[in-house]
C-alpha cells in the first residue's frame, strides 16, 4: 500500500534518490527552484533553495551534491546551503533547461537536457568527470528523462518522454561511451508518459508515468509490463529504492499542469510517496571526484 512520507505541495517533484550515509530522502522541485532532505523516520524536512530551476541533483563522495540548473552545475554544501558553480552548459540555449539525471557505476554524472515547452528535439544527453570534463553522449532529444544501469554495468537505459519508449544502449563501463541504441519497452498511450526510472536487484525496470497515477515495472528482455502500482496522484515523476534494507520505493509526484478539478480529486498531489515491495534496489551511485579520461 502507498503511503504519504511528506505531504506537501510541490509544483514538479522530481529527481529522488535515497542517501544512505544520512538515512534521508533527497529530492528536488524543480519550479519551486527547492531541494529538499526528508527524514522519513521523523518527519522533519530540510529544505535548500537555489537561484534557478532545479533539474537534478546527485550525492558528492565526498559531501554535499551536484546540482543541475537551467543551464548548469553548482556544487551545494548541504551543511550550510552555500553553492557554487562548477560548470556552464547550453548557455546558447535559452529554450532549453536541464531535467533529469543520475551518476553512473563509475562515478560519472549523467545529465540531460530538453526545450522547455517540451516540443522540440534541441535537448542533450552529457556526462560529467571530475574536474568537469564533460561528453555530449546523445543529442536531438526533447524531453530527457529517465535513466539507469543494468546490474552486470554494461547496459544503459534511458527514456525520452514523448517517445513513450525505453531504449537500450551498450554502455563502456570505462569510458562512459554508449552504442547501438536498441528499442526495449513500449508504454502504451492510455499509461500516460514515462518519466523517472530506476532498475531492481532483479534487473526490472520501475518507471514512473505521467499523467498515468502510477509506478509500474516492466521487464527490459522481452518488454513486459509485470506490475502496476496506483499512486494517489496523476502525475508521478520519478522513484528511487532506499530504506534500511533498500526495499522501499520512494515516489515524488507533481501538481504542474492539473486543473482545480483534478486538484479537488488528487489533494496530495506533489507529495513524496513510498511502498514498501518485496524486491530491493541497488544504492544510488556517487558522483566520484577522482574519475577522469584515464580512471
Amino acid at each position: 500500500m502507498v503511503e504519504t512520507v511528506l505531504n506537501t505541495t510541490a509544483t514538479l517533484g522530481e529527481g529522488v534518490f535515497w542517501h544512505p550515509k544520512e538515512n534521508k530522502v533527497y529530492w528536488v522541485d524543480i519550479y519551486g527552484k527547492e531541494i529538499h532532505a526528508t527524514d522519513p523516520k521523523t518527519g522533519s524536512n530540510q529544505t535548500f533553495k537555489l537561484p534557478e530551476y532545479v533539474g537534478t541533483i546527485a550525492p558528492i563522495r565526498s559531501g554535499g551534491l551536484l546540482v543541475a540548473l537551467e543551464n548548469g552545475v553548482v556544487e551545494l554544501d548541504t551543511e550550510t546551503g552555500g553553492f557554487s558553480s562548477v560548470l556552464e552548459l547550453e548557455k546558447d540555449k535559452p529554450d532549453n533547461r536541464f531535467n533529469d539525471g543520475k551518476c553512473d557505476p563509475k562515478g560519472r554524472f549523467w545529465l540531460g537536457s530538453m526545450c522547455r515547452q517540451g516540443l522540440s528535439a534541441t535537448g542533450a544527453l552529457y556526462s560529467i568527470e571530475a574536474g568537469m570534463g564533460h561528453v555530449k553522449r546523445a543529442d536531438h532529444i526533447t524531453v530527457s528523462n529517465g535513466i539507469t544501469w543494468s546490474l552486470d554495468h554494461k547496459t544503459m537505459y534511458y527514456i525520452d518522454s514523448p517517445t513513450r519508449k525505453v531504449v537500450a544502449y551498450s554502455y563502456d563501463l570505462e569510458t562512459g561511451a554508449i552504442s547501438n541504441p536498441i528499442k526495449v519497452i513500449d508504454i502504451p498511450e492510455e499509461f500516460g508518459f514515462p518519466d523517472g526510472m530506476t532498475i531492481d536487484n532483479e534487473g526490472m525496470l520501475w518507471i514512473a508515468l505521467w499523467g498515468g497515477s502510477a509506478v509500474s515495472r516492466w521487464k527490459p528482455d522481452t518488454g513486459e509490463l509485470i506490475q502496476k502500482i496506483g499512486v494517489p496522484a496523476p502525475h508521478v515523476t520519478s522513484c528511487a529504492f532506499g530504506g534500511a534494507d533498500l526495499n522501499k520505493l520512494y515516489i515524488t509526484t507533481a501538481r504542474e499542469g492539473l486543473t482545480k478539478a483534478q486538484l479537488a480529486e488528487y489533494p496530495l498531489s506533489g507529495s513524496l510517496f513510498a511502498i514498501d515491495l518485496p524486491v530491493g534496489g541497488p544504492e544510488v551511485f556517487f558522483f566520484n571526484e577522482s574519475i577522469g579520461p584515464n580512471n
